[in-house]
C-alpha cells in the first residue's frame, strides 16, 4: 500500500460513538473547549494529555478528529501501542495534515528511533502551521522519554491532566449510553456492574457491549442475574 494511503486508512480507524457529545465533561470543560478549537484549526499548536488507562485520552483524541472531519480539516489519529510493530516511517509526510493526534507516547519510551522520528515530526508541523495533539499515561518528564529535546517540546504548548470521574459519574455515563441504545438500565443494576467490574471506563462500556448483544439474542431484559450470567460474575 503506497505510504500517504496507509497512514489515512490508520486515520480512519477510529470508533464511531468516541465524540465529544459522548464524553462526560464535568470536570473536563476546559480540555475539552481547547481541543475543539485546535481540531477546528484554531489554538494551540500543542496540546498534552495525561490520565491513566480508562480515564478517556483515546476517546478525546477519537473526538478531536471525528470534530475536525466537521470542519473539513484533515487529521489522522495514531495510537503507538498498536503501530509500535511498524517502523517510524509511517510519521513521515504527516506534517501535510493540518491535526496529527498521537495517543501512547508513553509506549516509544527507550526506543531511540521512535523518539527522534516524533521530535520531528513535532518540528515539521509546527513549522507547518498545524496542531498536534499528544496522549501519554503521565506528564512528559515522567514518561522516561531519552531524548531530552522531545521532552523539552512536549512543554510548548498546553499540558492538561484528566480529571479522574467519580463512580457517580460512571454511572451516569453508563445509564445514559445504555438509553442512547435503546436499553433500559436501572441505577440498581448500573451499581451492580460498577460493583463486580473493573472500574475503568473502557472495561465498564466494553460490559455495556457484551450485556447489549447478550440481550438482544435472549430477548431479555438487564436485570441483576441476568446481568451475572451473561459477564460470569
Amino acid at each position: 500500500m503506497h505510504k500517504q494511503s496507509a497512514q489515512l486508512t490508520l486515520g480512519l480507524s477510529l470508533k464511531d460513538e468516541a465524540t465529544f457529545s459522548n464524553f462526560h465533561a464535568v470536570n473536563n470543560a476546559e480540555i475539552i473547549a481547547e481541543l475543539k478549537k485546535a481540531a477546528s484549526g484554531q489554538g494551540e499548536k500543542m496540546i498534552y494529555l495525561c490520565g491513566t488507562r480508562g480515564q478517556g485520552c483515546s476517546h478525546l483524541l477519537q473526538a478531536a478528529c471525528h470534530y475536525a472531519h466537521q470542519h473539513c480539516i484533515t487529521s489522522v489519529y495514531l495510537p503507538l501501542a498498536n503501530l509500535k510493530s511498524l517502523t517510524p516511517e509511517i510519521l513521515n509526510g504527516l506534517e501535510s495534515l493540518k491535526l496529527v493526534c498521537i495517543d501512547d507516547l508513553q509506549v516509544i519510551a527507550g526506543h531511540p528511533e521512535w523518539e527522534e522520528a516524533v521530535f520531528h515530526l513535532y518540528n515539521r508541523i509546527y513549522d507547518s502551521g498545524g496542531r498536534i495533539i499528544i496522549a501519554a499515561n503521565d506528564l512528559p518528564k515522567s514518561i522516561n522519554l531519552g531524548l531530552s529535546d522531545l521532552v523539552s517540546r512536549l512543554s510548548w504548548g498546553i499540558v492538561f491532566q484528566l480529571h479522574p470521574l467519580a463512580d457517580e459519574e460512571k454511572l451516569s455515563i453508563l445509564i445514559a449510553r445504555a438509553n442512547r441504545r435503546g436499553i433500559s438500565l436501572s441505577e440498581e443494576v448500573g451499581k451492580y456492574i460498577l460493583t463486580h467490574c473493573p472500574r475503568h471506563m473502557g472495561t465498564l462500556v466494553a460490559a455495556l457491549d457484551v450485556l447489549d448483544k447478550a440481550s438482544l439474542a435472549a430477548q431479555r431484559r438487564l436485570t441483576i442475574p441476568f446481568v451475572k450470567e451473561v459477564l460470569e460474575i
